[in-house]
């Protein structure tokens, strides 16, 4: 059975929670989590690379010299690749790396990651976060508060109440929602600070 303590915003302990063991449980399949991750960091690529082909350069209209009688290889333009200043062949051109994988794939790598942070006691639940104007310093209370000094992926169940604002100018916080959050986002980061809300939304998608 699957279990985490729950907190207060000031850091006081409440009682136990219980999570739901098909989520939060479940043995890692490092695999998919692989695939996952690879898919997730495909994703974030531009692609924006490029070069100029011989259509692409400037000059070369007209022909160099004549086809016949002058000794020298035929030639059609100055732009061409074996010319100093002709076009790039086989260049990078522009593409979107993305790919997707199965849904069942990205929910089990999910179910995964989360299960992980459980079992290594990297997953902290509190009742809630509440601010009543954005203020760094009131966040940075909370995670000393809850003993946490390394990054940390904060899973609300909505963006709102100042929570966001006020952990912008921390590093190493990261502010996401349960629907948003993503393998890369929970693997990139050392602790889960999440809203009691967030974990049952998180069991309402993933159930």
């Amino acid at each position: 059975m699957a279990n985490v303590a729950l907190f207060k915003q000031d850091g006081t302990k409440t009682r136990k929670l219980t999570l739901n063991d098909d989520i939060f449980g479940i043995e890692v399949n490092e695999s998919v989590v692989f695939d996952v991750i690879l898919s997730q960091r495909a994703s974030k690529r531009q692609g924006t690379h490029a070069v100029k082909n011989r259509s692409a350069v400037s000059g070369g209209g007209r022909k160099p010299w004549r086809q016949k009688g002058t000794g020298r290889a035929r030639q059609g333009s100055i732009r061409a690749p074996q010319w100093r200043g002709g076009g790039v062949v086989f260049g990078p051109t522009p593409r979107s790396y993305s790919y997707k994988l199965p849904r069942k794939v990205r929910r089990l790598a999910l179910k995964s990651v989360y299960s992980e942070k459980v079992a290594e006691n990297k997953l902290i639940a509190v009742e809630g976060l509440t601010f009543d104007a954005p203020k760094t310093k009131e966040f940075a209370k909370v995670l000393s508060n809850l003993a946490i000094y390394k990054k940390v992926l904060v899973i609300l169940e909505k963006i709102g109440d100042f929570v966001e604002l006020s952990a912008r100018n921390i590093p190493n916080v990261q502010v996401t929602t349960a629907k948003r959050a993503s393998v890369l986002d929970i693997v990139s980061n050392d602790k889960l600070l999440v809203t009691q809300a967030a974990l049952s939304q998180i069991e309402e998608v993933l159930a």
